[in-house]
């Protein structure tokens, strides 16, 4: 049987005094592409964070390839093979686009067929176009795939997307969804966080509903149209 990449179990987190997930609980298995369901303010990005250990739980356990990453500071476990497309994208504003691409770049992962320049100008023919365009000149649309390609430029196994296309016009969307159905077909792990709940349907094979920082529903792309009036109430902005 084949196992879990990654595994959060019963992950209690807090802001200061607040807190923020209350048994945290979802399994991510090689080559699936995952999604974490609901509202604003429910948990999802705090459970990003958790994960990528920019928040330190205070109780439960997030398992990455079987190895406990709970303590680990951040850079290790993107070293560990995760790559994260934060919410806001974050990207240098001061670098231009390559280097942008090349400032965190690696292959820690030895990977056979690694991301290079060429293959992420490929993908994103658009910032071929401004390669020399510092971060801060682009468009959003431009950003998001700017983070897209820094974060597969660490050639990461598992892919995490915290609002992957929020904000973006329905042209630039439409791109973000082709590149990730492409990033899927190639076998890469996805976590996405996302509103645009047909698109995912059509590319995830198993999603997470998150209210009140804890899963209360999870399944397949079938069940979740087939339940969807249902489950409106969790997912409505």
């Amino acid at each position: 049987m084949t196992a879990a990449m990654l595994e959060v179990r019963d992950i209690h987190a807090f802001y200061g005094p607040s807190q923020a997930l209350f048994g945290m609980n979802f399994t991510v298995m090689p080559g699936q592409f995952v999604t974490l369901l609901g509202r604003n303010g429910m948990g999802k990005s705090t459970s990003v964070k958790t994960i990528m250990g920019l928040i330190q739980p205070t109780q439960g356990s997030i398992h990455f390839d079987g190895r406990e990453i709970i303590g680990l500071p951040s850079y290790k476990v993107a070293r560990a093979g995760m790559g994260l497309v934060p919410e806001g994208r974050q990207i240098f504003p001061n670098l231009s686009v390559r280097e942008n691409l090349v400032a965190t770049a690696h292959n820690r992962q030895r990977s056979a067929s690694p991301w290079t320049l060429e293959r992420i100008f490929s993908l994103f023919p658009r910032l071929a176009e401004r390669a020399g365009n510092l971060g801060s000149n682009l468009s959003g649309g431009e950003q998001q795939m700017l983070a897209i390609g820094r974060a597969l430029m660490t050639n990461p196994r598992l892919l995490i997307l915290d609002e992957a296309t929020e904000g973006l016009a329905p042209l630039i969307r439409a791109e973000i969804w082709q590149c990730l159905a492409g990033l899927k077909a190639l076998g890469l792990t996805i976590i996405c966080i996302d509103k645009n709940l047909n698109s995912l349907l059509t590319l995830a094979d198993q999603h997470y509903i998150v209210e009140k920082g804890h899963v209360v529903w999870s399944g397949d792309s079938a069940q979740l149209d087939a339940q969807r009036p249902q489950l409106q109430t969790y997912l409505g902005v």
